[in-house]
């Protein structure tokens, strides 16, 4: 005989289990909240933007294909700012002892000449620090590596002010709702695990037996006479035919 499961069941088991349901959603909330603001480590963004032409005198015209030439450089500057010979010299600016290779990302928009510079640390003052400097070395040094003389900062990178992550707020929401969604599937999990016999209908279900009477539970302090009234209408009431 297949078992169906209604509404009424579905309620039962989460009231039944809504204290550990409760406990388990706000034990992961806190638990993401602690690692959020006091494990993780806050990571700042600064970036600034660069222009990069080739040199060109004063009378010259720009023609469409040297800008296309000028488009096909980018990928070769991207490769460039990234290289010991630009990262080295920043190293030695700021006397950094670390890698930077990791920290700094450098991309250009589609066919666009300009190039950002997008440093992460967890020194705020020093993300921007990385990326100013960065980008004057590389105006110095990309003259001299490929002749490139026509190179414009078009944006100072900035001290930013607060952290890109870890977003605190959302780790702790989205723990919430997991805690939530584990709370309530072990709820069900212990229910289906449950192998008590709670009622009549679980006695015919193990059994494969109709139940032929109820023995009503006395209580010794109550009125015998009283008892037994009420005992006998609840037995006939819950009893049932062979």
């Amino acid at each position: 005989m297949e078992e169906t499961i209604s509404l009424r069941e579905l309620f039962a088991t989460l009231k039944k289990r809504l204290k550990l349901i409760i406990i388990i959603t706000l034990a992961a909330g806190l638990i993401s909240a602690i690692i959020s603001y006091f494990v993780l480590t806050p990571v700042y963004q600064s970036s600034t933007q660069i222009l990069v032409n080739q040199s060109k005198d004063g009378q010259q015209l720009y023609e469409s294909y040297q800008i296309q030439t000028n488009l096909q450089l980018v990928n070769t500057y991207t490769v460039i700012m990234k290289s010991p010979a630009v990262l080295d010299k920043v190293k030695e600016q700021l006397d950094y002892q670390g890698s930077l290779a990791g920290k700094i990302q450098v991309t250009s928009e589609q066919d666009s000449q300009v190039l950002s510079v997008t440093v992460q640390d967890s020194d705020p003052e020093l993300a921007a620090k990385i990326a100013s400097t960065t980008a004057t070395v590389f105006k110095s040094e990309i003259a001299k590596i490929m002749k490139v003389d026509n190179v414009t900062i078009l944006s100072v990178a900035q001290i930013p002010d607060y952290p890109i992550k870890p977003n605190k707020m959302l780790n702790v929401a989205i723990a919430l709702v997991v805690g939530l969604m584990a709370g309530v599937g072990l709820a069900f999990l212990l229910e289906y695990l449950d192998n008590t016999i709670k009622n009549e209908n679980d006695i015919e279900e193990l059994l494969g037996l109709p139940v032929m009477g109820v023995v009503a539970k006395v209580d010794g302090n109550a009125n015998p006479t009283k008892q037994s009234k009420l005992g006998l209408r609840k037995t006939r009431r819950e009893t049932y035919g062979a």
